[in-house]
């Protein structure tokens, strides 16, 4: 069990030693191989760890050097991280699912001399930018299958590797030891690169301070301890997943599980069954969105059970998380339900031991938000960003609001600035942007407090509402408000729905693209003999317009009812012939809208749905899977959709 000697330790280093003279045997990672659970203790993790690290020093790695890891969340990943920071070296990963290009901005830009790749795929990434980074000495391999072949002097086994920072530690064995002795805590532990939503991604230049002060603050305010189970299944590369699985984890003790692969982590999540849990809106979207599917495939008293008791839970559900009063009777509905629809759902979707769940990165839509809180799972909505270590606010228990993400944690500071912006500071605020003084400038002042770029106010109980970045909330034509994201949001939770784009500032009204779920909808064609060959035929097809159109309108009558945003119901619409896709620049790695660049593509698109057409062809560039690149060309169709009347004017 960690102690309170722990907080004496300045780097993640020193404080995985310091834990080892009372965890050694301790579970500290797992991972999923050939369908079995491989267990490395707390002694085995640190043991790889520092003699890889050993080994890197003896290529020549020294301190403030940078290591770029790619691939998936795997424990020798991890322990390259651990051996980085040993070394008082920077790990930087990157996203696994990155083209070459852009593992090579982040390779070169991170100065990188090594690279640590998970496999054959990420090797050869690697290899193929190595003319424009000549930087690159060495490409080290965890997975040794296909790379027979490959130059031993430009790319090594890791277990090699470690086998030859052994033999360094048989002949020096203070190499690491006195490397880590001399960290201190405003060493940079990471860089990370943002998403890139406006622009080129900017390193993020994180301490060791910033980690270890965060994890332990974030522990203490919702106890989490060294006996809760973890699935790192999210990007290395990304904020949350460095924060919650690796910071939180080695600080509090507690086992992080990594699935077998990214089609198996459903399975995992079951098998695991975690007790504190951590996931971007599109997960629970999609999780929420494969529930709707296999219901409108069961037998008919299972679809009346469930669409009864989710009516139950509905109304009883979140007074019950909250710690609200509820009737006997409704009380006994709900626990029935728990019986027979509630708990069996939650087992199924490996939530059933969740203890704390978090959602951040974007905003959720209060239905689905309240979906899985009526459920009775304890999930919170937290704000945040990686140039804050992720947490600006959290959601104490009792006080958890659909529309609002909470209070500032301890030791953070927020306040909102005259134009609406939200600003922060506190143990967490990033060092600055690597390379880059004038966008820290831009961010960070000299005092430390930090722009956020997104509006938002407190309400009347002091919890801070987001609207929307700021830079996208906007005016239409009437002068009344338009926040994008907030539109997005509620078209999204119904699962036909994937993506969402909306369009209205200096508009007279508002219009959409429209992304159908394919598994969703091709679900819905199935059960309603609509026959496709592909998605963009699916998508063209009229009865899932009028599906679509559907939606819209049960979404424009909820707006009908808010006197700030009724003018933004949506009165025109499209359905994309193509998914937004992060290869083609539309989306972000983090599946953040690049609207900037949806505006350059589909300009003809947009205008037309503004000008009254009722048809627009669009000729689209796209990367196929292989790395070819080619073009969908599409006739769209534009349809209307019904407004409501606005309720709040009607009755002035």
């Amino acid at each position: 069990m960690a102690d309170s000697s722990e907080s004496r330790a300045q780097t993640f280093p020193q404080l995985l030693r310091q834990r080892l003279q009372h965890d050694a045997e301790r579970p500290a990672m797992r991972e999923k191989a050939y369908g079995i659970w491989q267990t490395w203790t707390l002694a085995q993790l640190c043991e790889e760890a520092f003699a890889l690290a050993a080994g890197l020093s003896d290529l020549g790695f020294v301190r403030n050097d940078t290591l770029v890891i790619i691939g998936d969340n795997r424990p020798p990943l991890y322990g390259a991280m651990i051996a980085a920071q040993s070394l008082g070296g920077v790990p930087v990963p990157a996203y696994q699912d990155s083209v070459a290009q852009e593992i090579e901005y982040v390779v070169d830009h991170a100065e990188a001399r090594f690279i640590v790749a998970e496999n054959q795929e990420q090797v050869d990434k690697a290899l193929e930018i190595r003319e424009q980074c000549p930087r690159v000495e060495r490409i080290i391999y965890c997975d040794p299958k296909g790379l027979r072949n490959y130059d031993p002097q430009v790319v090594i086994d890791i277990a090699t590797l470690m086998a030859r920072g052994r033999e360094v530690l048989k002949t020096d064995p203070e190499r690491v030891n006195s490397e880590i002795e001399k960290g201190a805590p405003s060493d940079t532990a990471i860089i990370l690169y943002t998403s890139g939503t406006t622009g080129r991604p900017k390193g993020v230049v994180l301490s060791h301070e910033n980690l270890l002060v965060t994890a332990r603050n974030i522990n203490a305010f919702d106890r989490i301890t060294a006996d809760e189970e973890v699935l790192a299944y999210l990007p290395m590369a990304w904020v949350g997943d460095n924060t919650f699985s690796f910071a939180m984890g080695l600080v509090a003790g507690f086992c992080v599980n990594c699935p077998e692969s990214a089609s198996t982590v459903a399975q995992d999540l079951r098998e695991i069954g975690p007790t504190f849990y951590f996931a971007p809106p599109r997960i629970f979207e999609s999780v929420l969105t494969s529930v709707i599917i296999r219901m409108k495939d069961a037998g008919r008293l299972k679809r009346w059970l469930f669409e009864h008791f989710m009516a139950v839970a509905k109304k009883t559900g979140v007074a019950l998380m909250d710690g609200r009063p509820v009737a006997f009777w409704d009380r006994l509905h709900y626990g029935l339900g728990e019986l027979l629809v509630y708990g069996p759902l939650k087992n199924t979707l490996g939530f059933s031991r969740v203890r704390v769940a978090y959602t951040a990165g974007e905003a959720i839509g209060p239905e689905i938000f309240e979906f899985y809180r009526s459920l009775g799972i304890n999930l919170k909505q937290l704000y945040g960003q990686t140039e804050a270590t992720v947490f600006i606010t959290m959601q104490p228990d009792g006080v958890v609001r659909s529309e609002s993400v909470g209070t500032p944690p301890p030791g953070v500071e927020v306040r909102i600035e005259d134009n609406g912006e939200v600003v922060y500071r506190g143990p967490g605020v990033f060092q600055e942007y690597f390379k880059n003084p004038e966008a820290t400038a831009e961010t960070k002042t000299q005092d430390n407090w930090v722009h956020t770029g997104d509006a938002g106010y407190f309400d009347d109980e002091g919890h801070l509402r987001i609207i929307d970045r700021a830079k996208d909330v906007g005016k239409m034509n009437d002068n009344s408000m338009f926040a994008p994201k907030f539109l997005e949001n509620k078209l999204k939770f119904f699962p036909e729905i994937k993506e969402v784009v909306t369009f209205g500032d200096q508009r007279d009204f508002v219009t959409a693209f429209i992304n159908i779920d394919l598994d969703a909808v091709g679900n819905w064609a199935e059960r309603n003999n609509v026959t496709y060959a592909s998605y963009q035929e699916l998508a063209a097809h009229p009865k899932v317009y009028a599906l679509v159109q559907e939606c819209i309108e049960q979404v424009n009558q909820s707006l009908a009812q808010d006197s700030h945003l009724s003018s933004s119901q949506i009165r025109r619409f499209l359905i994309l012939h193509k998914e937004l896709d992060p290869d083609d620049g539309e989306l972000t790695r983090t599946r953040k809208v690049r609207r900037r660049i949806i505006n350059e593509r589909y300009g003809d698109l947009i205008d037309a749905l503004f000008d009254g057409r009722e048809h627009c062809f669009v000729s689209t560039e796209v990367m196929f899977e292989d790395g070819r690149q080619g073009r969908i060309e599409a006739d769209l169709e534009i349809c209307d959709a019904a407004v409501s009347p606005e309720r709040t004017r009607a009755a002035a």
